[in-house]
């Protein structure tokens, strides 16, 4: 529902930002423009977020090319939009400045368009191929607009018009499809809905690389364009453009991460780094007379983690990991010229980088939606693993470790470690401590080491890793605030108590950390105790008594580290059964993080872990299952002594008694002689749902073949007995018989709605837990007293899920 709105709501934003467009086009020959430069780029930025918006909500389950779409235009308006705003503020004083600045961005957009609107009319979606051509066309004028004179600004309204009639239309058939409850739709609006439940996940990966690689596109035709002698030279004109794609690439790592897509998430990760980088060396010559320089050690470890990086996702994709090895050429060019980004060694791979994006970027959309994939060599490398003993891949988003809480993220520690190796061989950097700081501390210590970290704290955090996230997120704050201080002139002369007094509160901090890490594992305890060390070097400059070449060594230390651990994620990410150790815990504290006390977890999505499951309730195992509403702890009616085990194990309260679960009705069939008419067209009429009744105990217990197990369930007097509306708990009643039911929380805790939960509370005291994700429902099942049902009386022990009026 949410995603269908928000769809309606984005449905009128590109003409919305079209109709802005080319009323600025139709007003332009004239003397003042209609809409001023700076109100235009504002817009522009505004709906360009939107736009994000919209593509990011967007019901991931069709594969519509809306997604790459809406990113693609929502990157090209904000880097447009910034454009505008310095037009107007008089940034770009020169002539043909706000022409130089557009023509890499544009042409760029006319191309990723152009591919868009290729592949949309290939696949079936004619309506927005059509506005993707529009758009494109619209844009192609536009950079024609720039070169000659001849060509009026019209021509990029009549573009621009023409895109408002289309979007206009497909806005109008999404509203109607949201309002008339998808009973009309116009011709070319149902985004191929029908068709993609016909073939279930239509885009088999992660629908947020395409966007990403366009951007890479967006880069590198800056500097193609500057190669080429399109543009004269490199200004902070561009910056807009680098500094749009490194943000949105950081939002796309963000989002392949949520996509279970590692490997993409940390190359986008990487090439964010890149922007920013080149962005900033842009900006650079505005406030220093030279041009910056590139510390040559540094990058040449850029280009080996994306060398490994690469290496890792050939065995995934090998059309991918073919394409990061661009950016290993790229680094090596950049290490190997002084100049930097304003060499033509580096512009000359950035046109290599330009081909291969744009040509893997059009694998990545054909395949989204296409039925006939174009082959990215996926099969020939399964089949030559399937074929080595060693080396196996893991498949499927729910291969990650279960953690206490639910989490929609995959596992950013291989980015999170990455960003530490970067920051400490950028610290590497010899030479005068004032001049290479402006070049080196904030693109690669403040951006890589501090603000991608915390970005990969923070989904640490989602994904219930405490310990971790806390010590990523503290390490990337004192990146930032290090990097920034030794910026803003600390290293040089203002040496003072106050920093020295801040840096030993970080280093409390840390040992706190290092403490905690004993606990978790090995690898972790020297990655922090060498960070302690990072931090010494830091204190003990700040107090003027560093020994030469403590601080190098620390920071050589801290980084290969980093790269041992970068390393071990990555292996343990892509591959089954961990390659490279991480250590065991140096303190073991009995039952947190022993792993031997703790139970079996099967999913529940597979026959094979029910069968087990119900095998070992045969064998008198307590289990927790997921149901139709929260987690319950169950026992096989038939095994009193799995009973007496469940109720021990719950320390289970005389006003929570047990309840019954039956499969079907057929059960009790024997017995239906014992129920009075009414009691039984109630059950009939009631079940299989959320509702459990309370009714008389008597002799149909016995039916059930309960023996021993009946003084354990309900009370003297009554029993709770239910038959739950969930696949997966009736065929494993079916397997095993009636079974006696307790919920899977501690007495007088919440309930669990996660098997993860079940397993932090209870998986010293269970067999097994049946792994089924987030509960369906975060409440419990209604209790209705049927006791004096057959005097017109029912009342409710507990209204859960189901209402009084449905009951």
């Amino acid at each position: 529902g949410m995603g269908l709105q928000a769809l309606c709501a984005s449905s009128p934003l590109c003409p919305t930002g079209s109709l802005l467009l080319a009323v600025h086009f139709y007003s332009s020959p004239g003397v003042t423009s209609l809409i001023p430069s700076t109100a235009l780029g504002v817009l522009l930025l505004l709906l360009s977020a939107l736009l994000a918006y919209a593509g990011i909500r967007r019901n991931l389950r069709n594969g519509s090319l809306l997604v790459p779409l809406c990113l693609t235009l929502s990157a090209f308006w904000s880097g447009y939009g910034v454009i505008l705003i310095l037009a107007g503020q008089g940034v770009l004083p020169e002539p043909g400045d706000a022409r130089d600045a557009l023509v890499p961005g544009l042409a760029t957009f006319t191309l990723a368009l152009l591919l868009l609107a290729v592949v949309g009319f290939l696949c079936g979606e004619p309506l927005l191929a059509l506005v993707a051509s529009a758009t494109s066309l619209a844009s192609a004028h536009e950079v024609a607009l720039h070169y000659s004179s001849s060509l009026g600004p019209s021509a990029v309204a009549c573009g621009h018009l023409l895109v408002c009639l289309l979007g206009g239309y497909f806005a109008l058939g999404r509203i109607l499809y949201f309002l008339t409850k998808e009973k009309v739709a116009l011709p070319g609006t149902d985004l191929a809905e029908k068709k993609s439940q016909e073939q279930g996940w239509a885009s088999a990966g992660n629908p947020f690389v395409a966007p990403g690689l366009l951007l890479n596109v967006l880069v590198a035709s800056v500097f193609c364009c500057r190669l080429l002698g399109i543009t004269p030279r490199l200004f902070p004109g561009h910056v807009p453009w680098l500094w749009a794609a490194g943000t949105y690439q950081v939002g796309i790592c963000v989002l392949s991460f949520r996509a279970m897509d590692v490997l993409m998430a940390t190359a986008f990760g990487f090439t964010s780094i890149l922007q920013f980088a080149a962005g900033y060396s842009l900006l650079y010559p505005t406030w220093q007379p030279e041009e910056p320089s590139f510390p040559t050690p540094f990058l040449v470890v850029f280009s080996i983690l994306f060398a490994v990086l690469a290496l890792f996702l050939f065995l995934q994709s090998p059309v991918d990991g073919l394409y990061l090895l661009v950016f290993v050429t790229y680094c090596i060019a950049l290490a190997c010229s002084p100049r930097g980004f304003f060499a033509a060694g580096p512009q000359g791979v950035a046109v290599a980088v330009f081909v291969t994006s744009a040509s893997v970027a059009l694998i990545h959309l054909y395949n989204m939606r296409a039925r006939a994939k174009i082959p990215t060599g996926k099969g020939a490398v399964r089949a030559l693993l399937a074929r080595s003993n060693l080396l196996k891949l893991r498949e499927g988003p729910d291969l990650h470790a279960p953690y206490l809480g639910y989490s929609k993220y995959a596992d950013a520690e291989v980015l999170a470690y990455a960003c530490s190796v970067l920051a400490s061989f950028a610290l590497t950097d010899t030479g005068d401590p004032q001049a290479p700081l402006a070049t080196v501390v904030i693109p690669w210590v403040v951006v890589a080491g501090g603000i991608l970290k915390l970005l990969s704290g923070s989904v640490a955090f989602a994904r219930g890793k405490t310990l971790e996230s806390s010590a990523f997120i503290l390490y990337a704050v004192m990146w930032i605030i290090w990097g920034l201080a030794r910026y803003a002139g600390l290293h040089g002369t203002a040496r003072s108590f106050h920093t020295a007094v801040g840096i030993v509160a970080f280093m409390l901090f840390n040992s706190f950390i290092v403490f905690c890490s004993l606990f978790l594992n090995m690898a972790w305890f020297f990655y922090s105790l060498t960070f302690m060390l990072v931090a010494v070097s830091f204190l003990l400059d700040a107090i003027r008594a560093l020994p030469a070449g403590y601080d190098l060594a620390a920071s050589l230390i801290f980084g290969l580290v980093s790269f041992y651990c970068f390393l071990a994620a990555l292996a343990s990410s892509t591959l089954e059964g961990c390659c490279l150790p991480m250590g065991k815990p140096v303190v073991q504290l009995s039952g947190v993080g022993a792993g031997a006390t703790k139970c079996l977890h099967l999913p529940a999505r597979k026959a094979s872990s029910v069968k087990r499951i119900a095998d070992i309730l045969r064998n008198g195992g307590t289990c927790g299952i997921p149901t139709d509403t929260v987690y319950v702890l169950v026992a096989a009616c038939s095994r009193p002594d799995a009973v007496e085990k469940a109720h021990r194990s719950k320390r289970q309260a005389q006003d929570r008694p047990m309840s019954l679960w039956i499969s079907s009705l057929k059960q009790l069939e024997p017995a239906k002689h014992l129920f009075t008419p009414l009691l039984w067209d109630f059950m009939e009429a009631a079940w299989p749902s959320p509702i459990s009744l309370v009714i008389p105990r008597g002799e149909w217990v016995d039916f059930l073949g309960m023996k021993d197990s009946a003084k354990y369930v309900g009370t003297p007097q009554s029993v709770a007995i239910r038959i739950p509306d969930c696949s997966v708990t009736t065929h494993l009643i079916d397997l095993v018989g009636p079974i006696v039911v307790t919920s899977a929380n501690p007495t007088g805790e919440a309930d669990t709605t996660h098997h993860n939960q079940v397993y932090a509370k209870l998986g010293d005291k269970v067999d097994a837990v049946l792994c089924g994700g987030p509960s369906p429902e975060n409440i419990a099942s209604t209790v209705v007293d049927c006791t004096k049902i057959d005097s017109g009386n029912i009342g409710f022990f507990r209204v859960g899920i189901i209402p009084k009026s449905q009951v």
